[in-house]
């Protein structure tokens, strides 16, 4: 049935760990944790947050200063240099002393120009850990934040932090670089100005912070426009999202040219928002030419009359020039500071949201034992170690709020947050403010509820006294909404890399799924696109079903695990699924004969509560359980 796995792809147990391969290479950087873990993210504002960025980067970002400064001092340095050799060679009529000084002029600029290399250099190194720094933490703090995810930051906004907010990170830390040496770069210039001429020197003192202060009243209005187009982005974002991962589902009900214009509409939303932005960083930039150009022409004229009254010499005068255009430079560049960190604040303020929230379960030592014995006060369900139990009940939802309060799961939010779509102005504000107020009610909410006993009980101690990881490991749920990843049907099955060959087949056979082998090219390497897509909804079902097995926990909690296939692949993974699990305890939530039949015992639920228990052929005596067997079987004949 299964075929040869590809020599040249190892299994993902053989691979080195990533942890590993980063401890012997210096790049790219370890990532440090959350919370008390060492290298923690400073959550506590947008700016410590960027500061904290910085500092993680070691010795980047300080290298990177210095190598800007060994390019832009050289540049400052040029124009009293050329002033030199004019006065002391050109007009002196020394030829020596002219070429000494051309000679140095030329090392100058041969030192810039490896200065300016090794900046970009560095900021480059620098750029690529931004990334890999956010992304890397955006992976593992929806790996620790698991289903409480979506209730604390909006759809989509971990993949923008992950893609946009990380390479803004880069652009905000490589203009700090940049606008620290351009102002040891100016205060050089400065000196050298104030040794030529004081007059001068204090001119450009004062009037560069003044015309500094002149542009900050577009700072407010570009910072609202970032920030507007920023939150709109992310939900298109989410919108795109909600479109791919339902395409089958719109196409079912005719529903794609709905939300084509729904995403249409956003997406004319975030562009009118993205003109505004581009409007204000416009002004911005037209203000830095504006305010360089009156600072240029000021001092050329300056000098221009200190010349004629006999202050300055003809080769000071050309060194005040150049001192003049140089200084156009770190003008621009304050500006762009300016710019670049008003967006670096924006992208940090959404993502302290995300870092910074927490699981509501506080921290236990308390282990799970082997083989526990598990008790649903709520709905008086009990399993037992070793038990094949199903359940049945009249609402589906009372047995998925089963295996939710089971695995330890939150009850999914109820509620739809504001709409922003045609709002504006003071509207959206509020409606902005209402949102983030909600998701803080809600992360409240959420507090309080894992404060409390859960409700379910192992070995007669309630899940809120055990170490949730401890729990999770012990007890799994695997339900219809359970995805697959882009990858493998090697990587699908198993991507922990912790298992056999053997274990993986004889799970992928207990699934039925040896259909999805033979179909893919390359069989245990063939690729599976995201989500599984190209796979029957049967399909994606019992490869979500072969990796929960492959998993092998103590007890396994399965959601309609056969509610998308045929009776004739039912009837198969009955069989072998009960066969699979013998001696381990297992949990089937399920309506379908064929499962019911083949389990040890079957648990009736009726308004949430079990009222009966007892095998398949025993409780087709109860009226309840007959109707919910009746219906099942005419939902699998539709």
């Amino acid at each position: 049935m299964f075929g040869p796995v590809d020599a040249s792809t190892p299994r993902p147990h053989d691979r080195d760990p990533g942890l590993r391969w980063e401890r012997r290479h210096d790049f790219p950087p370890l990532v440090g944790g959350f919370g008390a873990e060492p290298g923690a993210p400073d959550v506590r504002s947008p700016s410590r947050f960027l500061f904290w960025l910085m500092r993680s980067m070691g010795w980047v970002v300080p290298a990177m200063t210095l190598a800007a400064l060994s390019w832009l001092v050289p540049g400052s340095l040029t124009p009293w240099l050329l002033g030199r050799a004019i006065d002391a060679g050109i007009l002196g009529r020394d030829p020596m002393a002219t070429l000494g000084w051309v000679a140095l002029l030329l090392g100058v600029i041969a030192f810039g120009v490896v200065g300016g290399i090794l900046f970009h250099t560095i900021a480059v190194r620098m750029w690529v850990i931004s990334i890999h720094g956010t992304q890397r933490r955006v992976g593992r703090k929806a790996a620790d934040l698991g289903h409480i995810l979506g209730r604390r930051v909006p759809t989509g906004e971990a993949l923008s932090i992950a893609n946009s907010d990380s390479d803004q990170f880069g652009a905000t830390i490589d203009s700090f670089g940049h606008v620290i040496a351009s102002a040891l770069s100016f205060l050089f210039v400065c000196v050298l100005m104030f040794s030529t001429s004081p007059t001068l020197g204090l001119v450009v003192l004062v009037a560069t912070p003044l015309l500094l202060a002149a542009s900050l009243p577009v700072m407010r209005p570009l910072t609202a426009a970032q920030t507007a187009e920023r939150t709109e982005s992310s939900n298109l974002t989410s919108l795109a999202t909600d479109i791919v991962a339902g395409l089958r589902i719109l196409r079912g009900i005719g529903g794609e040219q709905t939300f084509a214009r729904n995403y249409e509409r956003q997406s004319q939303k975030v562009r009118g928002l993205g003109i505004t932005l581009g409007t204000w960083q416009g002004v911005v930039e037209a203000i830095s030419v504006l305010l360089s150009g009156i600072l240029l022409v000021v001092l050329v004229y300056l000098g221009a009359q200190h010349m004629l009254a006999g202050e300055l010499t003809v080769g000071e005068l050309i060194s005040f020039f150049g001192y003049a255009v140089f200084l156009v430079t770190p003008m621009r560049t304050f500006f762009d500071f300016a710019q670049r960190w008003v967006q670096g604040l924006v992208a940090a303020r959404k993502t302290i949201a995300l870092f910074g929230a927490d699981v509501p379960w506080a921290p236990r030592d308390r282990q799970v034992g082997e083989r526990p014995v598990l008790r649903d006060e709520s709905s008086g369900v009990e399993v037992h170690p070793g038990e094949f139990l199903a359940v049945v009940s009249a609402d589906p939802e009372a047995s998925a709020a089963l295996a939710d309060r089971l695995g330890r799961y939150l009850p999914s939010v109820t509620g739809e947050e504001p709409e922003l779509e045609d709002l504006k102005g003071r509207k959206l504000r509020l409606a902005r403010k209402e949102r983030a107020k909600a998701r803080a009610r809600q992360a409240l909410a959420d507090a309080e509820r894992a404060a409390q006993l859960w409700g379910v009980t192992a070995d007669g101690v309630d899940y809120a006294e055990y170490d949730l990881a401890s729990l999770r490991e012990r007890v799994v749920v695997s339900d219809t909404g359970a995805s697959l990843f882009a990858g493998t049907l090697q990587d699908a099955v198993d991507p922990w890399g912790t298992h056999t060959r053997g274990e993986a087949e004889r799970a992928l056979r207990t699934a039925s799924a040896e259909d999805v082998y033979d179909g893919l090219p390359g069989g245990w390497q063939g690729r599976i696109d995201e989500k599984g897509r190209g796979l029957s909804g049967g399909q994606r079902q019992r490869i979500v079903l072969a990796r929960a097995l492959v998993r092998d926990p103590e007890v396994l909690v399965l959601v309609e695990p056969t509610s998308a296939v045929d009776a004739h692949t039912e009837s198969r993974i009955a069989e072998r699924l009960v066969e699979h699990r013998r001696g381990r305890t297992t949990v089937v939530t399920t309506a379908s004969p064929l499962l019911l039949h083949r389990a040890d015992v079957v648990a009736l639920l009726v308004d949430g509560r079990e009222v009966a228990r007892g095998t398949h052929v025993e409780l087709q005596a109860h009226p309840d359980y007959r109707r919910v067997i009746a219906r099942g079987m005419e939902d699998d004949n539709e």
